[in-house]
């Protein structure tokens, strides 16, 4: 996005604004320039404004949105400056996404869609993070233009990672049936969804159609029937929103990944006192 989205000169004032912000407030050094700003290091590296107004999207610049999605972008930028080209190689991890979540860059992102319309399959990379070196860090397609690099080279190894931890978390399931779903090695139970594999496996299981619990990336559920209704949305609710999966049930066959409609049985659940004899609850593994 290119700052001719804002209007004129306050669009440079605002965006210049925000860069200072986070200078400040992620204790950057940013050098000011003419059309941008420098950030300091080796190498030291230029962040013009239509960058920035890339990286900040369609929040206004002076917001608090704003000011977190440049400091990850300029963050992410910096990280991948220090690394060579073999490191980042080695880093390159599957990244799966719902779709319209917040960690989601955009359709640029996108290396493949899940048909059913609400999974998306990206780029990421592990070891960026300096406060979490196990983290796998969504990276932007116009970051990894802005260093010159093309993520497309990397995706088939990402590709086949992925379906080797969807073969092990498979492995894993059937000597686990009754337990939840977990990341296998870099990849989330989100993401472990867009593997072939993991997902043609649980679906067979069920006849070819399976529903799937997944309100938060890291855990997921495929036993329904001992959940209550309104699990899924109340969990995906109170997880924060970088680590929220879906926040209704998800309908899985060996090609798809779907959301299951959103019917009136989940908030008249929700809308209902609690119990306040324990005798009267059901045996489900979640109240």
């Amino acid at each position: 996005m290119a700052t001719d989205g804002f209007a004129g000169t306050r669009s440079t004032v605002a965006l210049r604004r925000c860069l200072l912000a986070v200078s400040v407030t992620e204790d950057l050094d940013l050098t000011p320039t003419s059309d941008g700003v420098r950030l300091d290091g080796v190498p030291p590296l230029t962040v013009t404004f239509a960058e920035a107004a890339e990286a900040i999207g369609d929040a206004a610049p002076d917001s608090e949105t704003a000011r977190r999605r440049l400091a990850r972008w300029l963050a992410i930028r910096r990280a991948l400056a220090d690394r060579t080209l073999e490191e980042l190689a080695e880093a390159a991890r599957p990244v799966g996404l719902p779709v319209g979540h917040v960690l989601h860059p955009g359709g640029g992102w996108t290396r493949r869609q899940v048909l059913g319309g609400c999974l998306d399959l990206g780029l990421g990379f592990v070891g960026l993070d300096p406060r979490d070196r196990d983290k796998v860090v969504v990276v932007p397609d116009g970051v990894l233009q802005a260093c010159g690099l093309d993520g497309a080279e990397w995706w088939q190894t990402a590709s086949d990672y992925l379906e080797d931890m969807g073969a092990l978390a498979t492995a894993r399931w059937r000597r686990e049936p009754r337990q939840p779903l977990r990341p296998m090695g870099d990849c989330d139970v989100v993401t472990l969804l867009g593997s072939t594999v993991f997902r043609g496996a649980i679906a067979a299981e069920a006849g070819g159609l399976r529903a799937v619990a997944v309100p938060m990336r890291h855990r997921g559920w495929l036993d329904l029937s001992r959940i209550d209704p309104a699990f899924v949305r109340a969990a995906a609710s109170l997880t924060d929103p970088e680590q929220r999966g879906f926040s209704r049930p998800v309908l899985v066959t060996a090609d798809e990944v779907a959301l299951a409609g959103d019917g009136p049985g989940v908030t008249i659940v929700l809308r209902d006192p609690a119990a306040s004899d324990p005798r009267w609850l059901r045996d489900v593994l979640y109240h």
